[in-house]
């Protein structure tokens, strides 16, 4: 099985090259295949440039080999080209923007059944903002104010991104919706990765804040957590 990393957003600067150059040191080093998913961003019109950022970004990293894969949509998430690329590559990475539409792309999709191949195969899977909370089994989509169903490759979750800006109003709605899941508050230019024996290490300039059983507990970066 691989890795998974969990981002806040304000991803491609800063502090954000702490868990990024640990995801590709997970998948294998500067010369492994890493994929953009840009899907996320499409509904404003913004995949194209976020997916040149994403590039230039793991570039600068040292990374040789990253590319974006066309999908905007759930037809062309069912395209056979981005599915053979998705199925290689060894760092697969969701790009922030509107959640639901990045769910509903991926759902039941062939894109995301390549995905899970290769994280099955030991590739590190990771997202920002959306990209995060879609992978985990509830997320709030705040655009229409509604609690959906994510992806659920993180049972009993649900990420709260900027959470060191406008994610932090979510809690008290959510905590009333999901008392029996797990909340995780992700501040911008932070991630957490499961990459310790089954716990997640945080990285980055901000922290990670649980809420869960009616507790609260703030981790801070080179900290590690149980979820």
């Amino acid at each position: 099985m691989g890795y998974l990393l969990l981002e806040g957003g304000a991803e491609f600067g800063g502090r954000m090259s702490e868990p990024d150059l640990r995801a590709i040191e997970l998948a294998g080093g500067f010369d492994s295949p890493i994929c953009i998913f840009p899907a996320a961003a499409a509904p404003d019109n913004n995949h194209k440039r976020a997916g040149r950022y994403g590039v230039r970004w793991f570039e600068s990293l040292g990374a040789k080999r990253v590319f974006v894969v066309d999908v905007t949509d759930s037809a062309s998430a069912n395209d056979k080209f981005p599915v053979a690329s998705i199925q290689t590559s060894r760092l697969i990475y969701l790009l922030g923007g509107f959640p639901r539409h990045l769910a509903e792309t991926l759902e039941n999709s062939a894109c995301w059944r390549a995905m899970l191949k290769a994280y099955e195969q030991g590739a590190v899977i990771a997202g920002s903002s959306a990209g995060a909370m879609v992978l985990c089994e509830h997320y709030y989509d705040p655009y229409e104010k509604k609690l959906l169903r994510g992806l659920n490759l993180i049972p009993n979750a649900c990420v709260l991104p900027h959470h060191n800006n406008f994610g932090k109003s979510w809690p008290k709605q959510l905590i009333q919706e999901l008392p029996d899941t797990t909340l995780i508050g992700i501040d911008e230019q932070t991630g957490m990765i499961n990459d310790r024996d089954g716990m997640w290490s945080i990285h980055g300039a901000g922290n990670v804040t649980l809420y869960r059983m009616g507790k609260t507990v703030v981790y801070m970066q080179g900290e590690s957590l149980s979820l």
